[in-house]
């Protein structure tokens, strides 16, 4: 199976049907941003700090690689702040709602739709941030997409991320949410296709639901130093309350801020 491929179109389905990350944020949302007043998300409810951008809140010149949020969120916010923007993304739909929400306020960002492991169209030393919310989670490996991260930055850019927690993934969810019983069913590194009941994996697809990939805080944290960047900021956040029953229990995402330092 190419998992790419099979995400980009369960991607695109889940996009159309509408969630959170693929409800393009309301008008006043935008035309504040414009004015100074934004904020955006790594991760589900915190705020990424103001002093992680290279300039706060006027981003005019910056050039922002937005690499898997698409949907009509972030892209548009740091268009309006008057960054330069390449949005990035696997689905095809969520790249057209970060163009039709950016052209209804008269804003100019580039799309382009690929694997965020590949990024060959962009040049090498041409982007001065990436953001990459919670998204490689739908990826095999992570080497690939910390090298092309440090190819096309900037020397001194930066690389903001948003991570799964991995241990996640330990527990069976099905017990947990009819019970509320914290069960240890799966072992990491932790992967849909291979870990999950057979039964489940099959409605998993039938339903073109997204597949899934636990990754170490070595494969995280570690892929990034070893590609070249140092660590120089980080935060962890919760999910909803009522969301998963792991609420309480640990923090659920985290949040890094990479410097590439080495050529």
């Amino acid at each position: 199976m190419n998992i790419t491929e099979y995400n980009r179109n369960a991607w695109n389905l889940q996009s159309l049907e509408g969630c959170r990350w693929s409800t393009p944020y309301p008008d006043e949302v935008i035309e504040a941003a414009k004015a100074g007043d934004w904020s955006v998300l790594l991760t589900p409810n915190r705020s990424v700090p103001a002093d992680w951008f290279p300039a706060f809140p006027d981003l005019t010149g910056v050039k922002i690689l937005a690499l898997a949020c698409g949907g009509g969120q972030q892209v548009p916010i740091f268009a309006a702040a008057g960054a330069e923007i390449v949005s990035f993304d696997a689905s095809d739909v969520q790249l057209e709602k970060d163009g039709e929400t950016c052209a209804r306020h008269g804003l100019e960002i580039e799309t382009r739709q690929g694997d965020m492991a590949d990024l060959a169209g962009i040049a090498s030393g041409s982007i001065d941030l990436i953001f990459n919310p919670v998204s490689n989670v739908f990826a095999e490996t992570l080497d690939p997409i910390w090298r092309e991260c440090h190819r096309v930055l900037k020397p001194g850019g930066q690389l903001l991320c948003g991570f799964l927690n991995p241990a996640f993934f330990l527990f069976d969810h099905e017990i947990l949410e009819e019970t509320g019983e914290l069960r240890v069913v799966h072992r990491l590194p932790y992967a849909d296709i291979e870990s999950a009941d057979a039964a489940l994996l099959e409605a998993q697809l039938e339903a073109q639901l997204s597949l899934e990939y636990s990754h170490s805080w070595e494969t995280q944290l570690g892929g990034q130093c070893e590609a070249g960047f140092a660590i120089t900021g980080f935060y962890e956040d919760d999910w909803d309350e009522e969301s998963t029953g792991l609420q309480g229990w640990m923090p659920l995402y985290a949040a890094t801020r990479a410097l590439k330092w080495r050529a």
